[in-house]
């Protein structure tokens, strides 16, 4: 009995099954990633932002089709199907590499890409437009009020066509007696939506690069098992079962 064969195709087997189990994960990170920034692409320029969303999906995608390969071609010592589940593995391995480059880099710009947009879009808001809705959106959600602070709304053109009272989704939750007047600040949330949503996005794209980051992790373990495989298949003839 070979250890290292029986080993190699333990792993590789529970590679098939967590490719299975990761398909159904992957595509739920990448979904999640995608409509978290969806909900506030009013406040993003850069619509690169989505490239590691799209590719864990697409991973995702065909990791059900790749685990039925790999669990064959496992089972049977098949050289040409350990080869392409190799060749897989590699490019899943390049491709989760690649999201994790994206996603690192744009972690790294999110403050900046806010701090230019997100005053444009406030500027904008007249209670009606896509902006306003987008706006109303986020300080309802995330409990903010203006870009750094609720004050800033007294530099905006809707303060002034409103009575100087800012937009009604800057009212706590459940509050019936908010009308937006400043003289109220109790009732109002005062926190700057900036430092929210930087945090969100933050932690959202943290998320997907930790999944990201153990799934490449586990893909090397696999491309090292069908190396063994592979290599000491060829100096024995027949299978080598799992169990003696």
């Amino acid at each position: 009995m070979d250890c290292g064969i029986i080993t190699s195709k333990t792993v590789l087997l529970l590679l098939s099954v967590i490719f299975w189990a990761a398909g159904g994960a992957l595509a739920y990170v990448g979904s999640y990633v995608i409509k978290s920034y969806n909900n506030f692409d009013n406040f993003l320029e850069d619509k690169y932002t989505l490239i590691p969303a799209a590719i864990i999906i697409t991973v995702g995608v065909v990791m059900f089709i790749i685990g039925t390969v790999g669990c064959c071609a496992t089972l049977r010592e098949s050289k040409v199907g350990l080869s392409f589940f190799l060749m897989i593995l590699l490019a899943m391995f390049a491709a989760e590499v690649a999201a994790l480059v994206f996603a690192f880099i744009y972690q790294g710009r999110i403050k900046g890409d806010l701090e230019r947009s997100m005053s444009d879009v406030f500027q904008k808001y007249d209670g009606e437009n896509s902006e306003s809705r987008a706006v109303d959106y986020l300080q309802s959600q995330l409990q903010c009020c203006g870009v750094q602070t609720y004050m800033n709304w007294t530099t905006m053109p809707w303060f002034s066509s409103s009575n100087n009272t800012v937009p009604i989704s800057c009212c706590k939750q459940n509050n019936t007696e908010c009308t937006g007047k400043l003289d109220q600040p109790d009732l109002l949330n005062t926190q700057g939506c900036e430092v929210k949503l930087e945090q969100l996005l933050q932690d959202v794209m943290s998320y997907a690069m930790l999944v990201i980051l153990g799934f490449a992790i586990i893909k090397f373990f696999g491309m090292l098992s069908v190396c063994v495989i592979t290599c000491k298949s060829g100096r024995r003839t027949g299978y080598q079962t799992l169990y003696v």
